[in-house]
């Protein structure tokens, strides 16, 4: 029997009469608790929608060929699934950006098996990396690809956090130099030597590495000085394996490249060197997303965005009670007009941008937003 289940201890409720108004009463038969039940559309018809928005399935495929669809699920669009402050902390955060248009990216925080933080900016800014840290309770390892602006951020809001550059895209940053197939032989030996980031598993094999890459900058040094004259102007002459290599001298110096195998972090279990987790478990899914919608716009983009990370948050909110608690895009334009942002004065376009992203909305501090 689809029996109404108890709010207060689980069990189940049996028809109890009605109420004056005619509504069905129910009571429960372990603790005698009596309540009424109301079949809560809104918060049905919200699943309908995050459900399609999260597939394959277009408008089309929907009830009545998608009007009946829009119809009751358009309202839904204008709602901002926010995070919430994340007071556990772990032994390591991965930490990326996936860029929505030209000037928009929403910067995301997990672990290693949850969504942790989500921030929406214009670019990858030290104050927007800033606003997604404060929110995160430090952890002993941040893993990034770095960008811009992170490193100023993690030093101010975590500085006890130990950073590991992920050494995939440190050999990506080489490569992208070198090509795959370097024709000189010092761009072949530094590629040869970034493929190697991939498989160092030991201090050991790290400070060999570290040895033969100095000894390669030594060695190389006098030819990566040469110069030549390129429409009137003298240049380096191997500039593009110069670039390369201040990549990774910047890393070293750094001590980044391999923080993953510091023992006081490896004694309760081996860390990791890459963001893969981050890249493939997130990143690859949000995109698998927006291309399945294409045509949607930069705002609806960044809603869709939003929609899955709050789903994949250790305990995310029931449908109803993200529709009590969410803000939305009404409550977005009261913020603007009670701290005095205007949807005018936040430049082209309007509805998003660093207009979005106050600091009442997006908890740049590290109290919570308000919409009373």
């Amino acid at each position: 029997m689809n029996n109404k289940k108890c709010p207060a201890c689980g069990c189940e409720m049996k028809r109890n009469g009605r109420t004056g108004s005619g509504a069905q009463r129910w009571r429960c038969r372990a603790c005698g608790a009596s309540s009424t039940h109301a079949n809560d559309s809104a918060a049905r018809d919200l699943r309908s929608f995050v459900g399609w928005l999260l597939s394959k399935d277009t408008q089309l495929d929907m009830p009545g060929q998608g009007r009946t669809f829009r119809r009751k699920t358009s309202r839904f669009w204008g709602i901002w699934p926010m995070p919430e402050v994340v007071d556990e902390i772990h032994r390591v955060v991965f930490v990326d950006g996936i860029w929505i248009a030209r000037d928009l990216v929403v910067l995301i925080a997990c672990s290693e098996l949850h969504v942790l933080s989500w921030h929406l900016a214009r670019a990858e800014t030290a104050s927007a990396w800033r606003s997604l840290l404060s929110r995160i309770a430090p952890p002993d390892m941040v893993v990034t690809d770095g960008g811009s602006g992170f490193a100023s951020a993690a030093a101010k809001e975590w500085p006890e956090t130990k950073v590991q550059r992920c050494t995939f895209h440190a050999f990506c940053q080489v490569r992208r130099k070198t090509t795959r197939r370097p024709n000189l032989q010092a761009g072949k030996e530094l590629y040869a030597l970034a493929k190697e980031l991939l498989h160092i598993e030991t201090l050991h094999q790290a400070d060999w590495w570290v040895e033969r890459y100095m000894q390669w900058c030594e060695f190389w040094a006098d030819f990566l000085e040469e110069t030549s004259i390129v429409d009137g102007r003298r240049v380096y002459t191997h500039g593009r394996i110069r670039e390369a290599r201040s990549g990774l001298t910047r890393l070293v110096s750094k001590g980044v490249l391999f923080t993953y195998l510091d023992p006081g972090l490896t004694a309760e279990g081996p860390m990791p060197a890459t963001n893969n987790r981050i890249e493939g478990g997130i990143n690859a899914q949000l995109r698998a997303v927006l291309r399945n919608h294409r045509g949607l716009s930069a705002l609806k983009r960044a809603k869709a965005v939003f929609w899955w990370c709050y789903l994949h948050v250790e305990s995310p909110k029931s449908m109803a009670d993200t529709l009590r608690e969410m803000p939305t895009d009404a409550d977005v334009e009261r913020l603007r007009d009670e701290y005095g942002v205007k949807a005018d004065e936040v430049g082209a376009p309007q509805k998003w941008g660093e207009g979005l992203v106050w600091d009442e909305l997006h908890h740049a501090t590290r109290y919570p937003y308000a919409t009373e």
